[in-house]
């Protein structure tokens, strides 16, 4: 073997060692989710009933605005504000702010509940662009609508915390949709542990194939088209391993921006949303960690798994791809925001696990993936490395994502079963193990365009088509 080959195949190997270290690191801290999720669980269960929830609570229950932004949403804001509007909670309004939409969304919400000109005072602590008008409707007195100029999501999430009422806030999507208890049981935490407790996400769930009757889901099924199948396999392990684990052990974050509760003065206190980034409900917990953390004050952000709101997956290449690359790389801008953070004394089990975990699984994780896929079979073809190697990768990345998967859909049955019956539950399972042989890997490469469009400084947002909710069932569902 010549210098120039021995060289190559050094390389080569050092580099393959590299990429099993890191698939190994990666299933590591899969591992460590799965126990924490274990563990939160052994907690017992949570009431449930919102019957049991109103009597347990009565009075005691704090107020709530409920913050909406919309763009372009014509499809979906009626059903999701009459959603909004029906939730089982004894005192809550409804923000809804339209921002900038170039559709006909504005108009929608006007004739639909009647809305007419009104005033509000308003507490401009948080930085967004102008407001154009507030509406209001005579026969839903919950009910605000915010006009402004379009500043992209965390600007309208601003100019709700500025407008809302209440002591606790509630950031969402316009085109999703809360269960009528959800209010009541994402309260808890606040009412179990008043002086701690800032901040608490609830699960969210594909309601692509549901049946949605009156701004309800009144029959939960399955998508009947394969990319949100696999989406509610994704959502389960998120939900039920990975928050339950973070929340579990204090280091959580990220509260999903589709559902979140918040303590309006402490949002308020770190500035709101902050602007220039995609990824505004992660950075807004890690602002809410380092601002605590640096005060030296007590304080927990909460996982509430039986909260759930229901929203729209894409259902197609072109709309995933768009989402998970944008997913990418609101996390990298977040990340690079608070790099400081990392492994510093200070923030403790935040820095050392909680930005620890980020860094492995989006930082690096993604590329480490691709990277092994293309290479790994170059070097083992050339010669340059033993095929061991790639049989090793192949075995942690695809077996040991299958079983992850299982364990996901596992969890969530026993806390609140999706599958409505036993085929449900098979296609849950086919689908489980076969998004792992290509699905995974393409949203992985997805990840990696993220990051380059982080790299170049990219801003936008990206559209996504919406169907609006139907209340049909497919037959196959």
């Amino acid at each position: 073997m010549s210098g120039i080959e021995e060289a190559f195949s050094g390389i080569a190997t050092a580099i393959g060692v590299a990429l099993l270290a890191l698939a190994a690191l990666q299933i590591l801290v899969q591992v460590a989710q799965l126990v924490g999720a274990l563990a939160a669980m052994r907690r017992g269960p949570v009431e449930t009933g919102s019957r049991g929830l109103w009597r347990r609570t009565g009075e005691a229950l704090p107020p709530i605005t409920l913050i909406a932004p919309a763009y372009n949403e014509v499809a979906s804001v009626v059903e999701s504000v009459r959603s909004l509007l029906n939730l089982r909670y004894p005192q809550f309004e409804v923000v809804v702010v339209n921002d900038g939409s170039t559709d006909a969304t504005l108009a929608a919400l006007v004739e639909a509940f009647q809305l007419t000109p009104t005033r509000r005072s308003v507490d401009m602590q948080a930085n967004c662009r102008p407001l154009r008008g507030l509406y209001a409707s005579p026969h839903q007195a919950r009910l605000l609508v915010i006009d402004k100029a379009n500043g992209g999501k965390a600007d309208a999430l601003n100019a709700g915390l500025n407008l809302a009422r209440y002591p606790l806030v509630c950031a969402m999507d316009s085109d999703s949709l809360l269960e009528p208890q959800a209010l009541l049981q994402a309260v808890q935490p606040f009412l179990d542990d008043p002086d701690r407790v800032i901040a608490v996400g609830g699960s969210i769930r594909i309601v692509n194939g549901c049946r949605v009757e009156d701004g309800r889901v009144s029959e939960v099924k399955l998508p009947d088209k394969i990319l949100p199948l696999f989406q509610v396999g994704e959502y389960c392990r998120a939900f039920m391993i990975a928050r339950m684990a973070w929340g579990h052990v204090g280091a959580l974050t990220i509260i999903s921006g589709a559902f979140g509760l918040f303590r309006r003065d402490a949002a308020l206190a770190v500035g709101g949303y902050s602007h220039g980034t995609v990824g505004e409900d992660m950075e807004l917990i890690l602002k809410l960690h380092r601002w605590f953390l640096d005060r030296g004050l007590a304080y927990r952000i909460a996982f509430a798994p039986d909260p759930v709101c229901w929203t729209q997956a894409p259902d197609t290449l072109r709309d995933l791809g768009r989402q998970r690359a944008r997913w990418q790389r609101g996390a990298l801008e977040t990340f690079s925001r608070h790099a400081d953070m990392l492994f510093r004394r200070r923030y403790g089990r935040v820095g050392a696990l909680a930005m620890g975990n980020v860094l492995v699984t989006d930082v690096l994780g993604p590329c480490g993936e691709i990277a092994a896929y293309v290479l790994l079979p170059l070097f083992a073809v050339t010669g340059a490395l033993s095929l061991a190697y790639l049989s090793a990768f192949l075995a942690m990345s695809v077996g040991f994502g299958v079983a992850i998967s299982v364990a996901g859909l596992a969890l969530d049955e026993t806390q609140k079963s999706r599958a409505s019956s036993i085929g449900a539950l098979l296609r849950l399972l086919n689908a489980a193990v076969i998004e792992n042989l290509g699905y995974r890997q393409l949203c992985n490469y997805w990840r990696v365009v993220g990051s380059l469009q982080f790299l170049r400084g990219d801003q936008g947002w990206g559209t996504m088509n919406r169907s609006g909710f139907s209340p049909r069932v497919p037959a196959n569902a």
